[in-house]
């Protein structure tokens, strides 16, 4: 029997504690997060969901060069729209 791979539920229980310590996310714990999704070789619509809701709530003000290039790769990899960025 097959079981629904629950990476989606442990990224966002990691990103409720990220934005829950100092309301903000910054790009060492979105990298934290987007391993969570990785790490089995498979990205899958769940977690592209949770990652998308993530990616989201990233205020401009937390984007700096570190977190610029996290969201430019994600923005590569996964086609998500990523703030201050817009897709054509």
């Amino acid at each position: 029997m097959s079981q629904e791979n629950r990476d989606f539920l442990e990224m966002a229980f990691h990103s409720i504690r990220c934005f829950g310590d100092d309301g903000r996310l910054d790009a060492a714990e979105l990298g934290r997060i987007l391993a969570i999704a990785e790490r089995d070789g498979v990205t899958d619509a769940n977690e592209l969901r949770v990652l998308g809701n993530i990616v989201a709530r990233i205020r401009p003000d937390e984007i700096d060069a570190a977190m610029r290039a996290q969201l430019t790769d994600i923005a590569r990899k996964y086609g998500l729209q990523v703030p201050g960025e817009t897709h054509a």
